[in-house]
């Protein structure tokens, strides 16, 4: 980077053709009241305030992420507004060039249709089209050609040669008129054109609104407010940019955790799955840290302010998942690139035939030069181009989304056919997220039934996911429940109660070890349950232990086969999870999956996809919480369950929407398939022009006389437009 440059009077507004940077000290001297925006496709390229790219004209982004920001979507419903005024008013402009010439016969009413399409074309080109024009400047001022500068050209020749046409035919030579004497007009190419784009716009634009939802479901997560403990003892709501670190802050029973920080008086549990991903709350006790925007149980807990505003977890989460989406680039680079190449071409050519024509042709030679130049950039007219990528992209999204499938981006569907490498997380991916009763073993003369019936009804009235899981296999197995008297939650051990005026008990080792009895064989059956991936519960009364309740987040029937599959199409699975290492290692040894990761958290979630990512690996992640939101984001492709959160969901380019891991299977296909006809999209989008060029430019006409009309150049534009559209709508009766 060259300091001189970056720190001149402009450095935040001026990009040169070499060079679109600033230097990070320019940056840090922004006030907080600037915004600084920067490119999704080159981020690089800094500003203060919003604008468009200098290189490829795509929209600028806020490089800093907040709610107030993310409400905006102007762009979006005006590029909507364009596309429908336009698309409406290009209907008649079809008629009449389609047909309703043909059933006029005197010149004087061909004359007044001349003026009619002209009416309704310049409000679609000049209106429809302004933000096209702009951008087609842009690229001009700034040396760099892209889609914009070819449908600039594109849609401004045409429509200004059919202006001329207009008000000047006299100056067009008889070769150029119809039955009827008049000058063909290509108002109907322009505005077309014009109506085409416009709706690749609204759908990029579309796609690219979501990206923002990620960061909004993640800042909506933290608390506005902390109950702040003052010096005197009282307390006080107070907001939550007003903490600082040092502070006493009180976290009540329900209440969303307010700032990283750690437990200096009380003990309750904390529902941590934000995190971890992990159902079960975690039990906090003096001296145990705990993480802003994670939800407290039923205890009361005082908590130190360790961490606040940008250095909390949460935050670290929104800048992690930002920067991950921020760094990808949409599949339109690849038609930009040869943008860069084809514009200088093709004007090249144009401004050759011309000259050549103009030196060298019959007379009147100028209007030969004009004429075959235009020719020459009609045929040249980007709409197939731009049509190559989002015909198919739309079609194949309908189609997935039949399938369960949905794609976020165009750029997932490139790379999903590239993976090579699937990290999954356990919880809610591989299993199904919720906690279930799956085993009851007794070792008392009591039977299983009596047991259930007896852990039920203490459970009945707590809402720990344990519980919740309990209560529901009791019903399952229809038991009655008994009405519960002198309920009392024993906080880190289980609860207790008496059932028909008998005191029962049910929790951990440690709530059961009182009972003077051998607790050696129960050991032994705990040992055994965890060993198959569940938690072990013991019930006891007064005076023995009566049995044990396993309960486990159980593998998703599907999960085996989609494994299966997965494998054998040459793709390695690597298991990361939150979750303990003898647990994550039961599950993995279940599913045959061998690479296994534990207790990781979410920003070593994403070292990890970043690592096999700088091996050469083209890595997709497969999650559903908000733990994994950063991994997904960074990930060459993000999967999120559709049973999980709406942050995961966000935050990743694929969600399947029942939660089936099978349905990436279905995906790659899709991806497969759509890729193979946006190739052949391309190739129609370019044989008519490889082909057409050369006639349009008059190769043809020193040895067989033969000119291309910019009618016939037009036609060729329109046909292979058909073609694109056509090869695109074939993936609607794809087997997948």
């Amino acid at each position: 980077m060259k300091n001189d440059r970056a720190h001149e009077n402009h450095g935040l507004n001026e990009h040169s053709h070499q060079e679109h940077h600033i230097s990070k000290n320019t940056i840090s001297e922004i006030s907080s009241k600037d915004i600084v925006y920067t490119c999704p496709m080159h981020p690089q390229v800094r500003q203060k305030g919003p604008g468009n790219c200098p290189i490829c004209g795509m929209t600028l982004e806020p490089l800093e992420i907040s709610l107030h920001e993310l409400d905006g979507d102007s762009e979006l419903k005006q590029m909507t507004q364009r596309f429908f005024a336009s698309a409406v008013l290009v209907l008649p402009l079809l008629f009449i060039t389609m047909g309703g010439r043909h059933l006029i016969e005197s010149a004087r009413s061909l004359r007044a249709l001349d003026w009619i399409e002209l009416a309704i074309a310049t409000p679609i080109v000049l209106w429809g089209g302004w933000p096209f024009f702009k951008k087609f400047w842009q690229s001009l001022r700034n040396r760099s050609p892209n889609m914009f500068t070819l449908i600039g050209l594109g849609v401004g020749v045409a429509y200004i040669y059919s202006l001329v046409a207009v008000f000047f035919p006299h100056i067009f030579p008889e070769s150029f008129r119809g039955h009827s004497g008049s000058v063909a007009l290509y108002f109907e190419p322009a505005a077309v054109i014009v109506v085409l784009v416009l709706l690749g716009q609204v759908l990029e634009l579309r796609a690219r609104s979501q990206t923002g939802a990620a960061i909004k479901s993640l800042l909506s997560l933290a608390p506005k407010t902390a109950r702040k403990i003052f010096s005197d003892s009282s307390e006080r709501d107070v907001q939550i940019e007003e903490i600082q670190v040092g502070d006493s802050l009180r976290v009540r029973p329900g209440e969303k955790v307010p700032i990283d920080g750690v437990v200096i008086e009380g003990t309750s549990s904390i529902d941590e799955a934000m995190v971890t991903g992990e159902p079960v709350p975690v039990e906090k006790s003096i001296g145990q840290k705990v993480i802003g925007a994670t939800i407290n149980g039923t205890g009361s807990l005082i908590i130190k302010a360790e961490k606040v505003g940008k250095d909390t977890l949460l935050s670290q989460i929104v800048r992690m998942v930002s920067e991950a989406q921020r760094s990808r680039a949409p599949i339109q680079k690849l038609a930009d690139q040869v943008s860069g190449y084809f514009v200088p071409a093709v004007v090249g050519i144009a401004v050759l035939a011309s000259i050549i024509w103009g030196v060298w042709g019959p007379e009147p030679r100028m209007a030969y030069a004009i004429i075959n130049a235009v020719a020459v950039l009609i045929i040249a007219c980007p709409c197939a181009l731009g049509l190559a990528t989002p015909m198919s992209i739309m079609v194949a999204t309908g189609k997935s989304a039949t399938l369960g499938v949905l794609f976020k981006d165009a750029e997932a569907i490139e790379q999903l056919r590239k993976v090579n490498t699937l990290v999954v997380d356990k919880t809610g991916t591989l299993t199904l997220g919720k906690p279930k009763l799956t085993s009851v073993r007794t070792v008392s003369e009591i039977s299983e039934n009596e047991i259930i019936q007896i852990a039920a009804s203490l459970e009945k009235g707590s809402e720990h996911p344990l519980a919740s899981a309990i209560v529901q296999g009791a019903v399952d197995r229809k038991a009655s429940l008994i009405s519960t008297e002198s309920f009392e939650s024993i906080t880190g051990q289980g609860v207790s109660g008496r059932l028909s005026g008998k005191k029962y008990y049910l929790g951990n080792l440690k709530l059961v070890s009182k009972i003077n009895q051998n607790l050696q064989r129960a050991r032994e059956v705990a040992d055994e349950l965890r060993l198959d991936g569940q938690t072990a519960m013991f019930l006891a009364d007064e005076t023995r232990l009566l049995g044990l309740i396993g309960v486990s987040d159980p593998i998703k029937e599907s999960t085996p086969e989609a494994l299966k599959a997965l494998n054998e199409s040459g793709i390695e699975v690597i298991m990361v999870t939150g979750d303990a290492l003898k647990t994550a290692e039961v599950v993995g040894h279940k599913l045959g999956i061998s690479n296994i990761k534990a207790e990781v958290l979410p920003d070593q979630k994403s070292q990890i996809i970043k690592q096999l990512q700088d091996e050469g690996k083209t890595v997709a992640m497969a999650g559903d919480g908000v733990n994994d939101a950063p991994a997904l984001a960074l990930a060459h492709v993000g999967i999120a369950m559709g049973t999980g959160t709406d942050v995961a969901m966000h935050s990743s380019s694929v969600t399947l929407v029942k939660g089936d891991l099978r349905g990436i299977l279905k995906a790659r296909k899709v991806s497969e398939i759509t890729m193979r006809n946006i190739k052949q999209n391309l190739f129609f989008a370019f044989i008519y022009n490889a082909l057409g060029i050369p006639v349009a430019a008059g190769i043809l006409y020193p040895s067989f006389g033969i000119l291309l009309s910019p009618l016939f150049a037009a036609a060729a534009m329109s046909l292979s437009s058909v073609s694109v559209i056509g090869n695109s709508l074939r993936l609607k009766s794809s087997t997948i």
